[in-house]
């Protein structure tokens, strides 16, 4: 594992994004639905059990954390979405604060979006891939919790995902299988989050 990603450390949360450090250097953000592991993922990718907090009730973390590599490489933690008991005034505030980031920062380099792999692409996926559309932004997809499928059924969805990625969507989409419960996939996570931070 590469110490880069073992070094990351908590460094504040924001409300907006006015509250985030200088845009300066290289970011790239985490996103998904509430129930998509996203914060094991975090957890997977970093070898740190506790650094993002997993909570039981999908949709707690509503609130931009922002985790630094080092003087010039963060990662962006935006809030999940999709959660259905969350209030509608907090789901529109979701949609403004992550579509001005994406429009907005100009250390963004590319956005990691995980979907759980047994109900991949959702309306709210859609919506964030067609932000980082009208950007021009790389985006990566992670199938996680693959470990609940087999392995052919999840190469399956991986096609089919892939498939339906390339009639709808023309930027630069790369998708991959994973399991943060099980540590697969973590290596081709790296070498894509390598080139994003020229590391």
């Amino acid at each position: 594992m590469s110490s880069l990603y073992q070094n990351a450390e908590f460094l504040l949360s924001a409300a907006d994004i006015k509250q985030l450090p200088a845009d300066k250097g290289v970011e790239v953000a985490i996103v998904g639905r509430s129930n998509a592991g996203k914060s094991s993922v975090l957890n997977r990718l970093t070898n740190q059990k506790g650094l993002a907090r997993v909570s039981k009730t999908p949709g707690r973390t509503q609130l931009v954390n922002v985790f630094v590599l080092d003087e010039a490489r963060r990662i962006i933690d935006l809030p999940g979405y999709g959660f259905a008991n969350v209030p509608i005034a907090a789901q529109e505030k979701w949609q403004r604060t992550v579509d001005a980031y994406i429009q907005k920062r100009e250390s963004l380099q590319g956005l990691i979006l995980v979907m759980d792999i047994r109900h991949p692409l959702k309306p709210l996926d859609k919506q964030l891939l067609h932000y980082c559309d009208n950007r021009d932004l790389p985006v990566h997809i992670l199938l996680n919790k693959a470990d609940k499928l087999s392995k052919g059924a999840a190469q399956k969805t991986k096609l089919e995902v892939l498939a339906a990625l390339t009639d709808a969507y023309r930027n630069m989409i790369t998708l991959q299988t994973f399991s943060a419960m099980k540590n697969e996939g973590i290596k081709e996570l790296h070498l894509r989050l390598n080139e994003w931070y020229d590391c």
